[in-house]
């Protein structure tokens, strides 16, 4: 597989991992967020800046990252408590807006549009994880980590409750959800899987700058919630599948490539709204009706 193939796969799972948060957020609470990339960005700066000038280790850098993000996701949940459907969306839009700029223009913290290099990689019982091999092991562990909390949190009391926000605020608060309190919890932890994302996204490539968590990134990780299944708990691993290791396979098509890929995306999505995750779920819902029918013959 190579150097290359490890390092797309290591790359799949990190943006799984923000495509989770988002998911949580969008798929499960109903809430439309256009700041995932940016809460990426809040969390790789986070752990490239400490560990790179104050030589604090990557865990902490990984807890503080977290923290500062559903810190921050906390706070800007507050106005989805007052604006509603696409009003939320701008309200976020405008929040990527000022982090990425924050980002470009604060040189003397960011590095700017030259960035920050040389960003160190864990370690792991005394052991480097400088290869690309180790690393992704140590991705593979994380991702699973991060996902066995999701499904979790996805079938406790808060789960249930995200979801009944989402198909009927109204309902939900007379049945006696904290509408309020579940708002803020999804936008909070939802940005700090992102944060999460950003931690791990900051060794894997061992240089950042604001490029990759622009607008256009927010709105990348929401093609791939949408495409790989909003509301389901694979649906960010496909959609990641979808929105990173599918370009890649498509590169011999050179600059026809983003071409087919669009053409891909979208033929998925009018076949099927409800994402890949839809579809194998219809799929196999018919496999499983047909052997049923053939059974009774």
């Amino acid at each position: 597989m190579g150097r290359y193939g490890t390092y797309v796969l290591s790359l799949w799972l990190v943006m799984a991992i923000a495509v989770m948060g988002l998911n949580l957020t969008l798929g499960y609470a109903g809430l439309k967020s256009l700041a995932q990339a940016a809460f990426m960005g809040i969390g790789a700066y986070i752990t490239a800046l400490l560990t790179t000038k104050t030589g604090i280790s990557w865990y902490a850098a990984f807890a503080i990252s977290g923290i500062a993000t559903f810190a921050v996701g906390l706070l800007l949940g507050f106005p989805a408590l007052r604006v509603k459907a696409h009003y939320l969306a701008f309200v976020t839009l405008a929040f990527s807006t000022l982090v990425w700029l924050v980002m470009r223009n604060e040189q003397w913290l960011t590095g700017g549009v030259f960035g920050l290099s040389n960003i160190p990689r864990p370690s792991l019982f005394g052991f480097k994880l400088d290869g690309a091999l180790a690393f992704h092991r140590f991705v593979v562990v994380v991702t699973f980590l991060l996902a066995v909390l999701l499904w979790w949190m996805i079938r406790s009391p808060w789960g249930r409750a995200f979801t009944a926000l989402r198909e009927n605020p109204i309902r939900a608060a007379s049945l006696g959800i904290d509408t309020r309190m579940y708002t803020l919890l999804a936008f909070a932890i939802g940005s700090a899987y992102a944060g999460f994302a950003g931690a791990l996204y900051a060794p894997l490539v061992e240089f950042i700058d604001p490029s990759p968590f622009s607008l256009s990134q927010s709105f990348f990780l929401l093609l791939m919630v949408v495409a790989g299944g909003a509301g389901y708990l694979l649906g960010p691993f496909i959609g990641a599948l979808l929105g990173v290791v599918l370009p890649e396979w498509l590169r011999f098509a050179g600059s026809l490539y983003l071409i087919i890929f669009a053409a891909i995306v979208m033929l998925l999505l009018i076949a099927c709204p409800q994402g890949m995750s839809g579809l194998i779920e219809r799929g196999w819902a018919w496999i499983t009706g047909k052997n049923k029918a053939g059974g009774g013959r």
